[in-house]
């Protein structure tokens, strides 16, 4: 096989690969322009869709980044060698890691109050911050798993290395261990955001306004089919469009990683 060759399937293959990225977006516009009253209504309609994709965003973010502390931390604790502290939290997430994540959205919605009184004051508590933890606690149990299977994919020579140059656990932890779990989390880090940004449309069954629930409320507004149709394929789209770059770079990094 030619140079030439291997170089024409890697172009065809790029080409593929951003035909599939613009197509629910072209699909999108063609179908618009050839219905100026159904794209002139979608026009009016998409600050509002994006104000609600804006939320999808904002939860996605903060579910993953309380998710990461405590999962990170979980982690470390599945390997600790006492066990009231690794029994508790091997039990932790084993639970949440399987847990559907709807039924958890629906138990932060109903557990937490509406409301919380601090010093005296009465301080609305919204139902997007409850999705937020609702989407946290099976991420905190989806990275502790991926903590705990970088540090044990580290050779026990570095312990030794470490324990010989006067470091104790927990700095060859922090040091040398930690460091070299990064890379290694990395891609499964990255498809567990995906999946939990996905999972965000799950909020709008708890009355938050997102995205799908944005689209809904479109819908009802201004009853047409072939609207409620291509606002959903707008919602489809945008997730696409969001989630596929970052399953591209997991691949990459991953081929990176596994290179080095």
């Amino acid at each position: 096989m030619t140079a030439a060759t291997i170089t024409s399937g890697t172009k065809s293959r790029h080409l593929a690969r951003n035909l599939g990225f613009v197509a629910l977006p072209l699909v999108i516009l063609l179908w618009a322009l050839t219905d100026l009253s159904l794209g002139r209504t979608l026009v009016e309609w998409i600050p509002y869709l994006a104000s609600g994709f804006m939320m999808n965003i904002l939860i996605s973010l903060l579910a993953m980044t309380f998710g990461t502390l405590i999962g990170a931390i979980f982690g470390i604790l599945q390997l600790a060698p006492y066990r009231l502290v690794r029994y508790p939290v091997v039990a932790y997430v084993q639970i949440f890691r399987n847990a559907p994540h709807l039924v958890l959205i629906f138990a932060t919605t109903y557990i937490f109050p509406f409301e919380i009184v601090v010093a005296g004051h009465y301080l609305p508590f919204p139902d997007w911050v409850k999705a937020v933890i609702g989407l946290a606690i099976p991420a905190s149990a989806y990275v502790a798993e991926i903590t705990r299977g970088a540090i044990q994919s580290i050779p026990t020579t570095q312990w030794e290395a470490a324990q010989g140059l006067g470091f104790s656990r927990l700095q060859a932890l922090r040091y040398i261990i930690l460091p070299q779990c990064v890379r290694r989390s990395l891609p499964p880090w990255m498809n567990l955001f995906a999946s939990i940004t996905m999972a965000t449309a799950l909020a709008s069954l708890v009355g938050v306004h997102e995205l799908l629930h944005a689209a809904t409320d479109a819908s009802t507004a201004v009853r047409r089919i072939d609207f409620t149709i291509i606002a959903y394929i707008v919602v489809m789209a945008a997730f696409f469009m969001l989630c596929y770059p970052i399953s591209r770079l997991t691949r990459r990094l991953e081929r990176r990683f596994s290179a080095a």
